[in-house]
């Protein structure tokens, strides 16, 4: 039996060094970890988004890390070739260096996963410095920021004025320069991510940002049809599982209900004479 060959930074390295595109997808448990691992994507991102698609809040902001840990264990449990990136929840990395230190490395050491991503870019310098320091890799995240989406003014497209679009360039060479293997650009107007990503020796992962960047992420539960909420422009549905999956439940509890479900074939039988002598022994 062949072992499998795990994706690691020297191979995502490679990947954008040859020009070619990295592939990026998130999930959350068991069964589409190996679903996602099994098609072939680069990297898995065990995304806080699953607050809103998994746990049903409204925003990122609510999940903890004892859920982020939770759902990566899983991931890490079903995912055997991907490379795996946990993204660091609010308030786990902000306030403090020496706690988001702590933080990251239990993303490593108790879930199993290969780096962390942090959202924000010259504002949280310090904590992904001392995050590299310790030795674990990290993935920056600019443009749309949910964690942050508030003080940008709601879920709006970055990089529509001069200022703004210096500001993401600058601080996307700050990320790389302090270390970062890749960073998201998030709903970032395609010009300027196609700039950054030119700029840059790292690659990009764009969601919403158009198609020069490095490579591209979106949501498992967007993709499948899943989770319809909220849909970005940015997203393509590629399949309608859940009218598959209600339409599924729906036809199970009406044969329950017909009394066609479970038949024979759907039972376990007992031996004639052991069913005779049960018989009389009550």
């Amino acid at each position: 039996m062949n072992k499998i060959k795990k994706v690691s930074l020297l191979d995502i390295e490679k990947k954008h060094k040859n020009h070619q595109i990295i592939s990026m997808m998130t999930a959350y448990d068991y069964p589409g970890a190996i679903q996602v691992d099994e098609s072939g994507v680069d990297i898995i991102l065990i995304g806080d988004s699953l607050a809103m698609t998994v746990l049903g809040h409204p925003t990122t902001v609510s999940v903890t890390m004892t859920e982020m840990l939770h759902h990566c264990k899983a991931v890490s449990r079903g995912a055997q070739r991907a490379f795996l990136v946990g993204d660091m929840p609010f308030l786990s990395y902000q306030a403090d260096s020496a706690e988001a230190v702590r933080n990251a490395g239990r993303f490593l050491k108790e879930a199993h996963i290969d780096a962390v991503k942090l959202e924000g870019g010259r504002n949280v310098l310090g904590s992904i410095q001392a995050i590299l320091n310790a030795g674990i890799p990290v993935m920056g995240h600019l443009g749309l920021t949910p964690q942050t989406a508030t003080k940008l003014g709601g879920y709006k497209v970055q990089g529509k004025t001069v200022a703004n679009a210096v500001r993401l360039l600058e601080d996307a060479l700050a990320l790389q320069e302090a270390g970062c293997f890749a960073i998201v650009l998030e709903a970032i107007t395609a010009p300027v991510a196609k700039v950054i990503t030119e700029r840059l020796d790292i690659p990009t992962i764009g969601i919403g940002s158009g198609v020069d960047c490095s490579g591209q992420v979106l949501v498992y539960h967007d993709i499948l049809g899943l989770y319809d909420q909220f849909v970005p422009k940015f997203v393509k549905q590629y399949a309608n599982l859940k009218d598959t999956i209600i339409d599924a439940i729906r036809e199970y509890r009406v044969e329950v209900e017909q009394h066609t479900f479970p038949t024979d074939s759907h039972a376990f039988d007992m031996d004639d004479e052991e069913y005779e002598r049960f018989l009389k022994a009550i």
